[in-house]
């Protein structure tokens, strides 16, 4: 990854910000974005000065827009789009489901992977290629109860990643999604408070630590992740654990 420009969104915390250590380390120029500026700043200066913070509300495509801007002006291109960004507060039944926390869901998990997509788009094109990773979870392909905002989201992005893959392939465009499993973050804090469904039964050590999907996400730009393009790998798998080197 050295002198390779990733953006990772969502990237105060947990797997975005597990992320943006992993790349750093691998010689990469780092863009963190997310809502929280103080929390990325102070995870930027310890990374060095190929890193950077952004402040973005994923769910604006005008900020969007900007912070692929601004990555371009400091390191000159966009080789790696993460689109880590997610909710899944509060947790809710469809029967008394907030409307407004319930479309935020939407503007975030989805429409804010569209975004980034749409935004980075010209500029991996112009360059001959790129590559975009997509966060996903088993919420894409399993429903689960109280998760309906969080589950239909997870799905739309999993199949926008593969529109994505049918329709940029061909133009050097890496689409891959990465479905982690449970991971030892903030939201399954949420996740357990809730004491809905299954999830929120399972006990801290049941989850798999974040750097973990961290290192897959470099893994996935890496060449050995060809087979995988226009696909979602699962950590839950032993076989993709292997390739990946994690234990």
């Amino acid at each position: 990854m050295q002198g390779k420009t990733v953006l990772i969104t969502g990237a105060s915390r947990g797997i975005g910000a597990e992320a943006g250590r992993v790349f750093a380390a691998a010689g990469a120029n780092v863009v963190l974005v997310a809502r929280s500026r103080d929390q990325i700043e102070t995870l930027a200066a310890g990374l060095g000065d190929n890193t950077i913070a952004l402040a973005c509300d994923v769910s604006d495509f005008a900020q969007v827009e900007q912070v692929v801007a601004d990555c371009v002006d400091r390191f000159g291109g966009l080789d790696v789009l993460i689109g880590n960004a997610g909710v899944i507060e509060p947790i809710f039944h469809l029967s008394n489901a907030d409307t407004e926390a319930w479309s935020q869901a939407i503007d975030i998990n989805l429409k804010g992977v569209f975004y980034g997509m749409r935004a980075a788009l010209p500029v991996m094109r112009a360059a001959g290629g790129g590559t975009i990773l997509t966060v996903s979870s088993g919420a894409a392909s399993n429903p689960v109860e109280a998760w309906s905002h969080y589950c239909a989201s997870k799905a739309g992005a999993k199949m926008l990643t593969e529109c994505l893959h049918l329709e940029e392939g061909h133009h050097g465009i890496r689409a891959i999604g990465l479905s982690p499993g449970t991971v030892a973050t903030d939201m399954q804090r949420v996740i357990k408070a809730s004491g809905i469904n299954p999830v929120s039964q399972l006990d801290w050590e049941d989850h798999i630590p974040a750097d973990w999907p961290a290192r897959a996400l470099l893994w996935m730009c890496s060449k050995e992740s060809e087979a995988y393009l226009g696909t979602e790998i699962s950590l839950r798998q032993d076989e993709i654990r292997k390739r990946i080197g994690l234990t």
